[in-house]
């Protein structure tokens, strides 16, 4: 078999299933992706562009078609989301909800729905600066940190994927989808937890003293802990425990661009 052939049909294994044009009754899983392929070259970059458009207008017009069909709008948002194109599959899983009126697939769509929601959280800045506030707790400079952080970023998908896990038992889909929802929806609900964590410590540590700081490491220490009895072997968590208890003991300063001292907060002792 040629690498042409072979490529070809890995891709097909991989390939999300589309419903036929036959009112579909069940989920059927997807197998992963090869992690070997990792490495892709710009012409197969462009071919799964492609592949992805076709397979859009392939959704659309099974919507077309059948309408009252929650996985075509759910299998339509997940093309859009391998696009990157968000709002777009955030409208087309809340169709897939609104047609899914048993709630038979409801489980998959909330957790499809939390993973576009924080898809759209780690974009921009704070994609770069979740990992900033570990570091020297004396030593934050001005530049691309978190001035504000709005707890509605964090709570609706949070409450996706725990509403994804209130409604695992009516998804009709096969064992492999539920089993990897009822796995990974409490991880990412731990992960969430602890980006809100991480970005209430970096917005505490901007240069201007906005008078919540205390307040805030507070708050990103509860949220930790949530972390860790949801996963204890999150590593990070436990180690941004343990940097929030110094924080509040011993105060941190935050310095400016030219390396001079713009803020000291006190610690409680």
């Amino acid at each position: 078999m040629d690498q042409k052939n072979k490529d070809a049909e890995e891709e097909n294994e991989n390939e999300v299933t589309p419903p036929s044009d036959e009112s579909t009754s069940e989920l059927e899983a997807v197998p992963e992706e090869d992690e070997e392929n990792d490495g892709v070259d710009d012409g197969d970059e462009e071919e799964e562009d492609f592949d992805l458009e076709a397979q859009i207008e392939t959704f659309l017009e099974q919507i077309e078609e059948d309408p009252d069909n929650c996985l075509n709008y759910y299998n339509l948002g997940e093309a859009y989301m391998d696009l990157g194109e968000h709002q777009s599959a955030k409208t087309q899983f809340e169709l897939a909800l609104q047609y899914d009126t048993e709630q038979e697939f409801a489980s998959i769509i909330h957790f499809a729905m939390g993973e576009v929601l924080f898809s759209e959280l780690m974009s921009g800045i704070q994609s770069k600066v979740i990992i900033s506030s570990v570091g020297l707790h004396s030593a934050h400079k001005a530049g691309e940190s978190i001035v504000d952080v709005t707890d509605d970023d964090y709570r609706l998908p949070i409450r996706e994927f725990e509403l994804a896990l209130e409604l695992i038992d009516k998804l009709k889909a096969d064992e492999e989808i539920v089993e990897h929802v009822s796995q990974n929806a409490p991880l990412q609900i731990a992960d969430l937890n602890y980006k809100w964590a991480s970005d209430l410590i970096d917005k505490s540590r901007q240069i201007d003293n906005y008078g919540d700081e205390i307040k805030d490491v507070k708050k990103a220490q509860k949220l930790l802990k949530k972390t860790v009895e949801i996963n204890p072997n999150h590593s990070q968590a436990n180690l941004m425990i343990k940097y929030t208890k110094k924080m509040l003991q011993e105060g941190w300063e935050s310095y400016d661009e030219y390396g001079f001292m713009a803020k000291k907060i006190e610690g409680l002792g």
